[in-house]
């Protein structure tokens, strides 16, 4: 059975590179690369604007503000995504149970191409307020991967589907955080284990 993950459309509604300019692509570009590997707050418009070859007033006359910035750097992010992981579930898994657990594997995939851990729980670390835009892109992601687990859980045929669907959302947000912290190498093949577990059980 295929599975379609439903498209959030706030978040997914076109690339967002394809409704910029290529003055305002190569700045999402550049942000994009130095928010994940050096840090949000670390990072000012300033260097942004120098690397990607502009000035400030471009760079504000395509976003706004350094926060709307970031907030479609977290869009763009999650929109690759959701894009890869759709794919690679596909690509490693044919039946329902193995696409359930082929998620962990993907994020183990993309955690190894990723050194310094999830963007999302780092941006989360630096945006405290919730006020912030990307408080929003992070919440539509988080929300968009709960829904997808639900979908795969769904035709999976497993028994009480929101709930399992909800434990596997909490096992790999935990191997996130623990990847993330370093406390962990093996975290998603662990949290993968409970999974298996969970699902043969329901």
């Amino acid at each position: 059975m295929e599975v379609e993950a439903q498209a959030d459309p706030e978040t997914v509604e076109g690339s967002m590179s394809t409704r910029l300019t290529p003055a305002g692509a190569r700045v999402l570009d550049v942000a994009s690369e130095l928010f994940y590997s050096e840090g949000i707050n670390t990072v000012g418009v300033e260097g942004i604007a120098r690397m990607a070859g502009v000035t400030k007033k471009t760079l504000y006359d395509c976003f706004g503000s350094k926060d709307e910035l970031i907030a479609a750097y977290l869009r763009g992010r999650d929109e690759r995504w959701r894009g890869w992981l759709i794919d690679f579930v596909e690509r490693h898994a044919t039946t329902p149970r193995q696409r359930l657990l082929a998620t962990f594997d993907a994020l183990a995939q993309w955690q190894r191409n990723n050194p310094r851990g999830c963007g999302f729980v780092n941006a989360l670390a630096e945006l405290p307020s919730t006020a912030h835009p990307g408080h929003a892109a992070i919440a539509a992601h988080k929300r968009w991967m709960l829904d997808y687990l639900r979908q795969l859980t769904v035709a999976a045929g497993v028994s009480d589907a929101e709930t399992v669907a909800r434990r596997l959302f909490l096992l790999q947000e935990g191997a996130l955080a623990a990847t993330t912290g370093e406390l962990l190498s093996d975290s998603q093949q662990q949290a993968k284990s409970a999974a298996m577990v969970l699902i043969d059980s329901s």
